[in-house]
């Protein structure tokens, strides 16, 4: 009976996440791009959560991540940053085989492998430093290769632009999160707060590009999804042509010209 304790919250996330799985699938096929390569059909929605985001970043993340970047030297937020890179690694690594991509795969577990022992259980980025670059990826990337659509265009609460695809790709990565499953509670709940002060960090950094496009925009809300999609496609490609011209973004395109 206690292995079966153990085991349920396991086969419940796994049931939940290919709910999803199919769910989003079938979003992504429900609709088409239009002539500017953009499927949106929630704007309106969309645009009463961007302005959402944007006031919760006006008053409470951007001023968060300035304080952040200030108060905390330099090395510290490196630091922050090294493990979060290194936590996210075995969800890289998993995504990699369900994407059938083997060197990927073999390069990130060489990352995990160095980092936690010369890098001192991740706290430096030891493999960056000999010549073993990070392979990124997630299961909104695993979708896409599976072919999944793209789906409509959507800001999330809190977290900002994405897709249908990537939005169940985001719950899969979270629900199914190696580290998560693994490790105790409170180990785990020390993960997500690395995570989070990572990003914290990340907003500090980018922070002159994230207040260019949220304040000194015409439309913010059209600028940041411009962006989003035109890099998201990129990153998707790996460095391959779009599948057509349609697929190509101007992000200095007004989208509602004639």
């Amino acid at each position: 009976m206690q292995g079966l304790k153990i085991s349920l919250p396991g086969v419940n996330l796994l049931l939940a996440a290919v709910l999803l799985v199919g769910l989003g699938l079938l979003a992504g096929c429900s609709g088409a791009p239009g002539p500017n390569g953009i499927d949106d059909p929630y704007e309106a929605t969309n645009r009463r959560i961007h302005e959402f985001n944007r006031g919760l970043d006006r008053a409470l993340v951007g001023p968060a991540a300035k304080g952040y970047g200030s108060i905390v030297p330099k090395p510290v937020t490196r630091v922050v940053g090294n493990l979060a890179g290194t936590l996210d690694l075995p969800g890289d690594i998993a995504n990699d085989l369900l994407q059938l991509r083997v060197a990927d795969a073999a390069q990130n577990f060489l990352r995990l492998g160095v980092n936690l022992t010369m890098g001192v259980g991740g706290l430096f980025d030891a493999s960056t430093a000999i010549g073993l670059p990070g392979k990124p990826t997630d299961f909104g990337e695993t979708l896409h290769v599976w072919g999944a659509g793209e789906g409509a265009y959507v800001e999330l609460p809190f977290a900002g632009p994405s897709t249908v695809r990537d939005t169940v790709g985001t719950v899969v990565d979270i629900a199914l999160n190696p580290v998560r499953l693994v490790l105790p509670p409170r180990e785990a709940m020390a993960a997500t707060g690395i995570k989070l002060f990572s990003r914290v960090g990340d907003r500090d950094r980018f922070s002159e590009t994230v207040e260019s496009i949220l304040y000194d925009s015409a439309d913010s809300y059209a600028q940041a999804r411009l962006l989003y999609l035109q890099n998201r496609r990129f990153t998707l490609a790996r460095g391959k042509e779009a599948a057509n011209d349609d697929d190509f973004i101007d992000p200095y395109e007004d989208p509602y010209a004639e």
